[in-house]
């Protein structure tokens, strides 16, 4: 049983919804890594990320699956799209860590000097067209 990496994840979280939507597809899959990023976040880039990997015959299944998921466009709480109020695209990230601002520097400043995570960041949402940062 060969295993192929479909897709490597910064958190856990993103990286369990596609493991459950894989297999509620019944593909079989795995995370690899998942722990050790899990105990510091710092260790995601040592380790190349969390990987998601699935059995070999069911690559093709699973990487159609892993595109329809990702052209699925971001809605608010009401069930709108979010829309880029710049260049007015629907192709949005989610959930995006920003550091911009004062307090995004002073944070940046102290993390380096204490050696640890980022203190304070913002979840917003930012444009992958025009790179536009917004709530």
């Amino acid at each position: 049983m060969e295993l192929i990496t479909l897709k490597t994840f910064d958190n856990s979280i993103e990286a369990h919804l596609m493991k459950s939507k894989l297999k509620s597809e019944n593909i079989v899959c795995f995370l690899f890594d998942e722990n050790i990023v899990g105990l510091n976040p710092v260790y995601n880039i040592a380790v190349g990320g969390i990987k998601l990997k699935v059995i070999k015959s069911d690559i093709d299944k699973a990487s159609l699956i892993l595109k329809e998921t990702e052209k699925a466009r971001l809605t608010n709480e009401i069930g709108e799209v979010i829309i880029c109020p710049v260049c007015h695209s629907e192709e949005v990230y989610g959930g995006f860590k920003s550091m911009k601002g004062i307090k995004g520097i002073i944070s940046a400043i102290t993390s380096f000097l204490l050696m640890v995570y980022p203190i304070y960041y913002k979840s917003i949402y930012k444009c992958k067209k025009c790179g536009k940062e917004f709530k």
